[in-house]
């Protein structure tokens, strides 16, 4: 029996919060100054006295708690949430003279008054906007499309330098920060290291890795990723921060309350100062241990900023300068010709290899074979690369004066490379297509597709795994994915080539899939075969339906069944479906393929249903009520609870007013609660909440 064990509820509380406060302390240290004081050894043992203590007074156990970062279940699906304050894009710029032409834009704004810059490194990552209130994190969401994103707080909980409650003193209310989450370099490399040791497919690229991994529904697989995060700007703040009337004296600020900004922002005078420092950056950004791509110049004075106002899409007082591609010369070796999932063929050329932009590029798109003829490009020729972030590498020029005698002129196949099918050309010439149903690349890339994130987001189950199984002879359908279980030693005995470095040169080795590898495959598929039909439905490949389109026919119809017998007039009832994309599903739900697809997927089990949502004013429990929730809640984030009640036919309001029916008021509820009080509102606590609305299906 521990000490732990021994120690009255008093004085565990005592030790709790004392331990708490020092694992915050340390968390802050560590993730966000890089300036450790204490070995991984001595903070493990910090935490494990703190998860000791906790389970013997499982009463203590709070959300925020440095243990409670990882939720206990996976969730299904994640719900749109509306931001307060919308995420607007930001203009970009290329050159002095444009940022010049920005100032000047400020300048006549503001009528000539004195103004500074506030300058940051552009972060190459996923925007995120981050909601405390009274010091603890209730939410975080994606961008999406600036006015509503996805509800990502179980995710991002995990990632250590975002504090669950804030240190220190004098927060306001509600205080919402916009920033980026990105993967470092150099835990990046390290998981991709890890990937290929395994035999899976290494990730592309940081910022797309990021972005796929925000969308895990589990929690427990994004943790081990070690993504980080840093604040750049403001959303909701309630009230305002009086004695901070600068972007500068409001980032001091959270710096004191835990929260991580960049170490290398600068306060300029004047734009010449801006220009002076990016061509300083120009350099230095290359030490960086993330992806940047410029640098984001903003007036420092919040009273401006309000002045300056904001356009349609991007604010007036805020631009981002990027830097040019990054370009070399290289020789053009061959080029291949790939099969996308719709048999669309496209130029892909092999270079000699040269590093560009931090890594070393062998490969790059040639677009389209109207690109190929307007270049005029030749096997031999001395070619410009270009790459920019994230962006594929592309051949940008061709120095025809160094053309080889015997350069041979890039021709388009005559015959699928992939199957030796009849190809076709579309009116302009642009693109080629092969048009044969059974051409092994396009179902390759087809499986790809509906096993990826976004769609089935089948774990365990990346791109090179897909190929070996096809050559395996063990998938072709759809359908065969959930069947592999059948098939399980076949599986574990499929032979992997792998790429491994060895006395500073590479070398293949042969290695087995293995039973560790085949189980998370295996669990992988069954947690597909329950995904939403909303997830499904942007799987099939259904021309004109994507994730967006998927989730509103999902919810209008219910079920696959009953999307899939509606006629054109049906399907146009859908806000958002015009003639066009009702015309696609029609003929992919009544032609033979279509119906062979549904009928296969029915028969290995896989879910048809999407989860019925009452419509806001219709026959839900909360129908016609208007309902906030405030303070910390133990078994939804504030995204799932806010959505269940639009789906229960309530409104989700921000604020307690005299119009409010219902408040629900988790733990450290706040000024909300008050008010609430105040005006005589009904005040639920979630088990109340809970019983009203009935038990989640």
């Amino acid at each position: 029996m521990s000490a732990s064990d021994h120690r009255s509820p008093d004085d565990a509380a005592r030790r709790i919060e004392q331990l708490r406060a020092a694992i915050r302390r340390h968390d802050r240290l560590y993730f966000v100054e890089h300036a450790p004081e204490i070995s991984d050894v001595e903070y493990d043992r910090l935490m494990r006295e703190l998860r000791d203590l906790e389970a013997a007074h499982p009463q203590l156990v709070t959300l925020d708690s440095p243990t409670q970062r990882v939720g206990e279940r996976p969730l299904e699906g994640f719900v749109h949430v509306r931001h307060a304050v919308p995420m607007l894009s930001i203009d970009n710029t290329y050159s002095p003279g444009e940022l010049r032409e920005f100032d000047a834009r400020v300048r006549k704004l503001l009528g000539g008054e004195p103004y500074a810059y506030v300058v940051d490194p552009k972060i190459d990552g996923v925007a995120v906007s981050l909601r405390y209130e009274d010091g603890r994190l209730v939410q975080g969401a994606t961008r999406g499309d600036g006015e509503t994103g996805d509800d990502v707080t179980q995710n991002l909980r995990v990632i250590r330098s975002i504090p669950l409650s804030l240190l220190g003193a004098g927060w306001p209310r509600v205080l919402e920060v916009r920033g980026e989450v990105y993967w470092p370099r150099s835990a990046f490399d390290r998981h991709n290291a890890e990937r290929i040791a395994r035999g899976e497919e290494p990730f592309k690229n940081p910022r797309n890795a990021t972005a796929g991994t925000l969308k895990q529904l589990d929690a427990r697989d994004v943790e081990p990723r070690g993504l980080a995060f840093q604040c750049h700007g403001l959303g909701q703040i309630e009230p305002v921060i009086a004695d901070a009337p600068t972007h500068t004296a409001v980032f001091a600020r959270l710096r004191e309350w835990g929260l991580p900004t960049s170490p290398h922002q600068r306060l300029c005078r004047d734009i010449a100062a801006v220009i002076a420092f990016v061509e300083e950056w120009s350099t230095q950004r290359r030490a960086l241990d993330y992806e940047t791509d410029g640098l984001v110049v903003k007036i420092d004075s919040l009273v401006q900023r309000e002045r300056l106002g904001t356009t349609a899409k991007s604010p007036r007082w805020c631009i981002a300068f990027k830097y040019a591609a990054e370009q070399a010369p290289t020789r053009l070796l061959s080029v291949d010709f790939q099969v996308g999932k719709l048999g669309t063929i496209t130029p892909v050329a092999n270079l000699e290899p040269v590093e560009l932009a931090g890594t070393t590029v062998r490969r790059a798109s040639l677009h389209n074979f109207d690109y190929v003829r307007e270049k005029d490009l030749h096997v031999g020729d001395l070619v410009t690369v270009e790459k920019a972030g994230e962006i594929i590498p592309q051949v940008v020029a061709v120095d025809v004066s160094q053309r080889p005698a015997d350069a041979a002129r890039v021709e388009p196949p005559t015959a699928c490379p992939a199957c030796g099918g009849t190809v076709v050309q579309d009116e302009g010439g642009v693109y080629l297509r092969c048009v044969n149903p059974e051409c092994p690349a396009q179902i390759v890339e087809k499986l790809k597709f509906f096993c990826g994130r976004g769609q089935m987001d089948i774990e365990g189950l990346g791109e090179a795994i897909i190929e070996r199984l096809h050559e395996a002879g063990l998938v072709r359908t759809y359908g065969d994915l959930f069947r592999l279980s059948e098939a399980r030693d076949r599986i574990e005995k499929l032979v992997f080539e792998q790429q491994r470095e060895s006395s500073g040169a590479m070398r293949t080795i042969r290695v087995e899939f293995g039973s560790v590898r085949t189980d998370k495959l295996l669990r992988g598929l069954e947690a597909a075969r329950r995904r939403p039909l909303s997830r499904l439905l942007a799987a099939l490949n259904i021309r004109h339906v994507g994730a967006t389109t998927a989730e509103d026919l999902a919810a209008h119809f219910g079920d696959l069944d009953a999307l899939a017998a509606a006629d054109e007039a049906r399907l146009q009832e859908v806000e958002g479906v015009g003639p066009e994309v009702a015309a696609s599903v029609r003929e992919y739900f009544t032609s033979e393929a279509g119906r062979r697809v549904v009928e296969e997927l029915r028969a290995v089990g896989v879910n048809f249903a999407e989860p019925r949502r009452a419509a806001a004013g219709g026959g839900g429990p909360l129908a016609g009520k208007t309902i906030v929730v405030t303070g910390t809640l133990t078994r939804y984030t504030r995204g799932e609870i806010e959505q269940l009640i639009k789906d229960l036919g309530g409104k989700a309001a921000s604020s307690v007013s005299r119009k409010t029916d219902y408040v629900v008021a988790g733990e450290a509820a706040g000024s909300k609660l008050d008010k609430a009080r105040e005006l005589g509102v009904t005040v639920l606590s979630e088990d109340e909440f809970e019983r009203m609305v009935g038990p989640r299906s």
